[in-house]
């Protein structure tokens, strides 16, 4: 197939793309670029083009010829959503949706949308099912139910988007992310010899590996059109159903002689057990291969390569909404989150010089 993905150049595209080639696909990449500072290590894999552009920038002329879109470009987890709700909203909503309709009118068959188990909220010890009550609470996930909703009403007999729920995701990919429970705490554990949970440990957290992501992914894209049209489906494994208490528990046994500590009950509420059930049923090709063990020794052994350091983990690229408070506090981004052109960046009336000698 050929085959578009949008955040090429983010914590899972990076692992995709490579795979996608390896599957045959014609593959290219899109991504605004807003996190190509985080390259944390370089993997070897060779990577198709990637177009530097805006979902929201996108006319239909644009997506011509594609089969099949995968759709991972939006600004990523809660915190990020929380601190612009508004903003959030354009993007991870309205951009999406708008970005889906010209996808099916350019003749795009397939549409690989990345969702998210954190819909399901706060909903304790029981498992959910993709037939169970959403209860989103933060604007992130709010944007999640609604895209699902507007796609869901796009299908007909030429056009079929399938949600990825996709668990939490954890373990090692160029464009690194230390802002997910696994990877902050395995960070943490390498560079202080630490592992310190703010709350008690208490919520549940279904985690899954980023390599799993990407197989199902693949499985979504090449699976019957029957067996997925319009279907969300959970991303992950039934014994990865995992308090945080246990995560810090297997980082601190990977990274031996860490301190684990946990903190007092905490106001984030959100806490979910996920049943994998029908991913199972419907993409018999899907399983995980990645424990949480498995992941957090691939970590380790990453952080050993690269010897890093408490700089570097703590550094802004690794972190999505502290390189976006940066990049909106050095004015590269205007208030809608696209690039400001370099000439409306510099002093008014500043000329260059007449003539330069080099």
């Amino acid at each position: 197939m050929r085959i578009l993905y949008t955040g090429a150049d983010g914590y899972i595209g990076t692992v995709l793309g490579p795979k996608l080639l390896d599957r045959g696909h014609d593959a290219t990449g899109m991504d605004t670029g807003l996190y190509r500072r985080g390259w944390l290590f370089d993997d070897g894999r060779t990577r198709p083009m990637v177009i530097s552009k805006d979902v929201r920038q996108l006319s239909q002329s644009d997506l011509a010829g594609f089969d099949a879109v995968v759709h991972l470009g939006e600004l990523s987890n809660d915190p990020l959503g929380e601190n612009d709700p508004d903003i959030t909203m354009e993007v991870n909503y309205r951009g999406s949706v708008g970005f889906a309709r010209k996808c099916k009118a350019a003749g795009v068959t397939r549409f690989v949308y990345a969702s998210s188990c954190s819909i399901y909220g706060a909903a304790g010890a029981e498992y959910k099912s993709e037939r169970s009550l959403c209860d989103p609470q933060t604007a992130y996930a709010r944007c999640k139910v609604l895209v699902e909703q507007e796609l869901s009403a796009m299908v007909d007999s030429r056009f079929t988007p399938v949600f990825m729920r996709n668990a939490t995701a954890f373990g090692a990919s160029p464009r690194q992310r230390f802002d997910i429970v696994l990877n902050n705490l395995a960070g943490f554990a390498f560079t202080t010899g630490k592992v310190r949970v703010m709350s008690d440990g208490t919520p549940c957290r279904p985690l899954v590996h980023v390599e799993d992501i990407c197989q199902a992914i693949l499985c979504a894209l090449e699976a019957p059109r029957e067996a997925v049209c319009g279907e969300a489906f959970n991303v992950g494994t039934e014994v990865q159903n995992y308090t945080v208490r246990e995560i810090a528990e297997i980082v601190g046994e990977t990274f031996s002689g860490c301190e684990v500590t946990f903190g007092p009950s905490g106001p984030d509420n959100r806490s979910y057990r996920v049943s994998f059930a029908k991913i199972k049923e419907r993409m018999p090709d899907f399983y995980c291969q990645w424990s949480a063990e498995r992941g957090a020794l691939q970590l380790k052994t990453v952080f050993q390569r690269i010897q890093l350091d408490e700089a570097m983990f703590n550094s802004a690229p690794f972190t999505r909404l502290s390189e976006l408070r940066h990049l909106r506090h050095t004015k590269q981004l205007d208030p809608t989150l696209l690039w400001t052109p370099i000439g409306e960046m510099l002093p008014a009336g500043e000329m260059l010089p007449a003539a330069a000698n080099f």
